[in-house]
């Protein structure tokens, strides 16, 4: 991975250097021949004791995973589609920030910068890039452009790597609002799901310069009785409506069987070792986020693709591999936990910008109506999807696009 000059990808730095560089992606040949060396050397288990996923990441999936892996993926053809686009470093706070920046053609383009979350990177954005900037070519019209803005988060894909704590979504959102502000934005909006919905709510709430909303595909909109019941296994409050206890159900499933792998990473990130070393052991890792998604990925690599194919999954893999940033990436959960205070992730934070929210039906929780009305006093949009996991730009691109048009349609 190499910038203009041909230096190697840097960490966190010790002088602050505002100039904007551009980036080039280029990926040693050795590199990749280790990689399928180590797939097809992979120290099997035995299979599930069960025939679901309860007990994780089934055996036939991983093996038709690694199969593909070593064999038929081809890495090239994600980092011509990544050079294909404007990629630059900047660094900002003494670390650089990799970031793709594309402008509309339509010099009204709103601004927007869109944060993406673990385990994803940049490669979840790049279906929407040409729909939001050239909306004519996409069933838009010119008034719907975006000029766009995909940032690196620190210690993932080409962005540097902390070496000491304190890069946590306030740190973030501060950073965000400094790239905007380099990049000659005066007023822009913002968009995250995962980690990019934290990073964006906290941009709203720190009202960072020129930002006039954002747009979130996980709502952070748990009512406090509800966060305390979850958070101690209770039992639901009373009085939740339908779509409320639809959402209690889906929260909670996720908190007693689907938390585990963000209690390690909140708790010992270091100890992933085994994440660094194994390529099979980093894509099971990463496939097994929550089980909605983990049903569709599966899916996809039982031959049935469904929004992803198994190139878009592996491509997203094999950056966290290529980059090393198994552990870089994991570390987020331990700093946002052991240097914020403490507070569910889903938990509603009192946000007072204009928020446009879009509840994907097999996200984490698909947040309700009602909750999200409480939680953001100027919501200027919401919709409940008919499909979609917690990846909706990377896996339903025509609906995410038609849902920041909508969303910051009153902002422009």
């Amino acid at each position: 991975m190499t910038e203009a000059s041909g230096t190697k990808r840097a960490s966190e730095q010790t002088t602050d250097n505002t100039t904007i560089r551009p980036f080039h992606v280029n990926v040693p040949e050795a590199d990749l021949t280790d990689l399928r060396r180590r797939i097809k050397a992979t120290k099997w288990p035995e299979r599930e004791t069960v025939t679901d996923a309860s007990q994780g990441v089934q055996l036939a999936t991983t093996q038709a995973l690694a199969r593909y892996w070593a064999t038929d993926h081809d890495w090239r053809k994600c980092e011509a589609r990544l050079n294909a686009l404007p990629q630059f470093m900047t660094n900002i706070d003494g670390l650089d920030i990799h970031f793709i920046h594309v402008r509309s053609k339509n010099p009204s383009a709103l601004p927007l910068i869109v944060t993406h979350g673990w385990p994803g990177s940049i490669i979840e954005q790049l279906k929407i890039i040409d729909p939001l900037t050239n909306p004519t070519a996409h069933g838009g019209t010119a008034a719907d452009a975006f000029h766009i803005v995909i940032p690196s988060l620190p210690g993932y894909g080409f962005s540097g790597k902390p070496t000491k704590p304190g890069w946590n979504p306030v740190s973030i959102a501060k950073a965000w609002a400094t790239l905007m502000q380099r990049l000659g934005y005066t007023k822009y909006v913002a968009q995250g799901g995962d980690w990019g919905n934290a990073v964006s709510e906290v941009m709203a709430l720190q009202q960072s310069p020129g930002l006039l909303g954002i747009h979130t595909n996980m709502a952070a909109t748990v009512p406090p009785d509800v966060s305390r019941a979850l958070a101690i296994g209770g039992p639901p409050p009373a009085g939740l409506s339908p779509e409320e206890k639809h959402a209690w159900d889906q929260l909670d499933d996720f908190y007693r069987n689907g938390l585990g792998y963000a209690i390690e990473m909140n708790n010992r990130p270091q100890t992933l070792y085994g994440i660094v070393d194994s390529p099979v052991g980093l894509a099971s890792w990463m496939i097994d986020h929550d089980i909605r998604s983990y049903q569709m990925i599966a899916r996809v690599f039982d031959g049935k693709p469904e929004g992803l194919t198994r190139d878009d999954v592996l491509d997203n893999v094999t950056l966290y591999w290529l980059t090393n940033t198994a552990i870089s990436s994991a570390r987020l959960y331990w700093d946002t936990g052991h240097n914020l205070p403490a507070g569910g992730f889903f938990d509603a934070r009192g946000v007072k910008l204009p928020v446009g929210v879009s509840a994907f039906a097999e996200e984490i929780y698909q947040a309700p109506k009602s909750w999200a009305e409480k939680a953001y006093v100027k919501l200027i949009h919401y919709n409940k999807l008919p499909k979609g996991t917690h990846f909706a730009a990377w896996e339903q691109p025509q609906l995410f696009t038609e849902e920041l048009r909508a969303s910051f349609k009153s902002l422009r």
